[in-house]
């Protein structure tokens, strides 16, 4: 892959990604509620499952999700419920102000929790997997390895998801030492609402708007 095509898909990329979305809100809520090194452990699962689509991608799992209607089917609406769970658990959640001691004691749990939502978020939604099937072969030259393509592709693109979510997860952070608790909860509850139009959105994709 030359460094024109690379460049071009870094600046693709990255205005693809700085729109809130689901994994960009959790980590807003993470670094405002938990801190930066749970927010850390939930940019992490969302990093590991753009490797994970862009290597379903290059094996041919997009296509077959295009090609079978049930599959797709299956797959939204399950991303659909998870949405609306994740919006109750932000909509409940009670905001929680700095308090150094029990937030070191719970941040192995709370991280493992972060990983996990934010890696099955992203790979409940089947639209990860149509946009990158039909987002990437844009910028693969047939002519060239494929394997190394997307493995470049895809790396690329964990890093800008990286940099995206950290700077989301900062700004709720810094926004806990001077909002009040009902101002974070507001926070909460917004990004709730958001999940819930996320998930509306969702149900109502279809597949033909992809090709």
């Amino acid at each position: 892959m030359d460094s024109t095509t690379l460049l071009l898909y870094v600046i693709a990329a990255t205005a693809a990604t700085i729109t809130p979305g689901p994994t960009m809100l959790l980590a807003l809520h993470n670094g405002a509620n938990s801190g930066m090194r749970v927010a850390a452990c939930g940019i992490a699962g969302a990093a590991l499952s753009d490797l994970i689509l862009i290597t379903a991608v290059g094996c041919g799992l997009g296509s077959l999700l295009l090609a079978s209607e049930q599959l797709f089917t299956l797959l939204k609406w399950v991303g659909c419920i998870y949405l609306l769970y994740l919006a109750w658990q932000l909509w409940q959640a009670a905001p929680t102000l700095s308090s150094t001691a029990s937030t070191r004691d719970n941040n192995n749990g709370q991280g493992r929790a972060a990983f996990r939502r934010s890696l099955l978020i992203a790979l409940s939604n089947p639209k990860g997997l149509l946009f990158f099937s039909a987002f990437l072969p844009q910028f693969i030259q047939p002519q060239a390895s494929l394997t190394g393509q997307y493995a470049t592709l895809a790396l690329v693109t964990a890093l800008i998801d990286i940099v995206a979510m950290s700077a989301y997860a900062a700004g709720g952070h810094h926004s806990m030492r001077i909002l009040t608790r009902r101002a974070l909860q507001r926070i909460n509850r917004s990004c709730a609402a958001i999940l819930v139009g996320l998930a509306i959105a969702l149900s109502l994709y279809r597949r033909s708007t992809s090709q």
